[in-house]
């Protein structure tokens, strides 16, 4: 231990310390980072379920937008597909809709056709996206 040595001779930074001066304000913070708040609007929960297909073959039960809602969440929270999948089941079920949520696998096989659907059908006008980590 030679550095003991000369210890009292050493330039020593003391560690800052934060004193909260407001202290009903910043535990109010604190619990507002906790919260979370999923809209969805009218629109969106009519356009959930896709519409019947005339062409052979499976029919779809979900539509784009509820494909859509299921990455988007799973990307803002960084999750895996089946936490997406329940965590998009239990923000349903407190919001009181009655929709079926989309399981992990049709997330994934519809994702990587989506992406290409998206890409040829850009929107013409703005698309607005609002995600708070307030």
């Amino acid at each position: 231990m030679p550095n003991k040595h000369n210890d009292a001779r050493r330039h020593h930074i003391r560690k800052m310390r934060f004193k909260v001066t407001n202290r009903t304000a910043y535990e109010a913070g604190l619990r507002r980072r906790g919260s979370l708040t999923l809209w969805l609007s009218d629109e969106a929960i009519a356009a959930w379920r896709a519409a019947p297909r005339r062409t052979p073959g499976g029919q779809a039960r979900y539509s784009h937008t509820a494909i859509e809602t299921a990455l988007m969440v799973r990307l803002v929270f960084h999750q895996p597909l089946r936490q997406t999948e329940g965590l998009l089941g239990s923000l349903l079920d407190l919001m009181g809709v009655d929709l079926p949520v989309p399981d992990r696998t049709t997330i994934s096989r519809r994702a990587a056709r989506l992406t290409a659907v998206l890409a040829t059908a850009l929107p013409t006008g703005p698309v607005t996206l609002v995600i708070d980590s307030t």
